[in-house]
């Protein structure tokens, strides 16, 4: 296959602060025997250091990394909207850029005109427009095709959206860079995102798409370029980088909560908890699990008399309170022994958490057979559940369509498998 993509050893400096212009020329001369400020001296970043890849025509490159890494600048790099300052950059065909949707709109314009002003800034022809002014609306959905010659200052800022990929949706370049753009519109309109890019990739163009949604960086792109801090990571299959990637959170994100001096609990004190911590499927502290990963709940406890028999119970809940499950032993038939006072913990494991991602809000309960509650905390924790292709489809699971739980299953037709 032709290279469509060559970048040797890029870096790209930027200089911290406020940047003095020199407006006349005394100020141009005066400069020149200006004592360096120390307080600014040496304030540059190396937002790019050495970075270096090549792709191929048809290639589908994910770019990932924490916000600062510098994917946005390598896309700007590529799309000439800023130069390197170090290094070869070579992008062979025409270039189309999608780095912020909707730019180059005109508030008093219509929807229509503004197709039309869109597409000519980003490179098409208007007779190109003509061709594909149907598409483009119908593309965008029927919320904006029935206001399409309404101008667009009364749309909302998700129409906006819709239309500006619509029109880049239709573009034909060679190369395509998408800096996030699947923050646009609902699940729907997203599928038909991912599509437009996997046809670009289908019809041997290249694109190259950042993005911080792992399971649509997976499910999209065959291969992935991991950055952090200007320079290159990683470089491989998408999914040994993306598990790479992701394992770089643990320890950054909070692992554990102590419990011990929260005064916000119910029940009489005699056993407390006083934290809990949650293991992933390696056995590491991790607050962030993937959707049908197994999950290790540690929950400690202090015990201030001796109690006989007491229940455990862990409670998940979602953003708006709704009860997603309650694990405990007493509906587990687990009768744990009488405790002594001290120090101690109980485990909980969780064979696969078959929930979407979101983040799950906790509440811990201890209490006895005879409905003596020791101990409860409401809300005390959190948990985050990261998205994954639960279902090995290529295809990504949201909690907008899908509901809460996910549930193993298989299909068949007239009994067929």
């Amino acid at each position: 296959m032709a290279q469509s993509i060559l970048v040797e050893n890029l870096s790209k400096l930027y200089r911290l602060g406020q940047l003095h212009r020199n407006t006349t020329l005394k100020e141009a001369i005066s400069g020149l025997f200006r004592k360096e400020d120390e307080s600014t001296k040496n304030q540059t970043i190396w937002a790019l250091k050495d970075v270096s890849f090549s792709a191929v025509d048809g290639e589908v490159i994910g770019i990932i990394g924490r916000n600062g890494a510098g994917k946005s600048t390598l896309l700007k790099i590529l799309s000439k909207i800023t130069y390197p300052t170090e290094g070869l950059v070579k992008v062979y065909g025409q270039i189309a850029s999608l780095l912020e949707v909707g730019t180059g709109f005109h508030e008093e314009l219509t929807g229509r005109e503004n197709i039309y002003l869109n597409g000519s800034i980003l490179g098409m022809k208007k007779r190109e427009i003509d061709k594909k002014l149907d598409a483009i609306i119908d593309f965008a959905g029927a919320g904006v095709e029935r206001f399409i010659d309404t101008p667009i200052k009364r749309y909302s800022s998700g129409m906006r959206l819709r239309l500006g990929f619509a029109v880049a949706a239709h573009l034909d370049p060679d190369v395509l860079v998408v800096d996030e753009v699947l923050a646009v519109g609902d699940a729907e309109f997203q599928k038909k995102c991912l599509n437009a890019m996997d046809d670009l990739r289908s019809g041997g163009r290249t694109v190259l798409f950042v993005s911080h949604n792992m399971v649509a960086v997976e499910n999209l792109c065959r291969r992935v370029i991991w950055l952090d801090n200007g320079k290159v990571v990683q470089d491989g299959t998408a999914k040994e980088v993306i598990k790479a990637y992701l394992t770089t959170f643990i320890g950054t994100q909070q692992t554990g909560f102590d419990l011990a001096n929260v005064e916000m609990r119910g029940g009489n004190g005699d056993i407390r908890f006083t934290g809990i911590e949650f293991l992933d499927k390696n056995g590491r502290p991790n607050n962030l699990i993937r959707s049908g990963d197994p999950l290790v709940a540690r929950l400690f406890y202090k015990a201030n008399k001796r109690v006989k028999s007491p229940h455990f119970g862990l409670d998940f809940y979602t953003e708006y309170g709704t009860k997603v499950t309650s694990f405990n032993t007493w509906s587990s038939g687990f009768d744990a022994p009488s405790i002594e006072p001290g120090e101690g913990y109980i485990q909980l494991k969780v064979d696969s958490l078959n929930i979407l991602s979101s983040r799950y809000y906790l509440t811990l309960w201890l209490a006895s057979a005879g409905n003596v509650w020791y101990d409860r905390l409401d809300n005390c924790a959190t948990l985050d559940i990261e998205e994954s292709d639960f279902y090995n489809s290529g295809r990504g699971m949201t909690a907008q369509h899908l509901g809460v739980a996910l549930f193993n299953c298989s299909w068949n037709l007239n009994g067929n498998s």
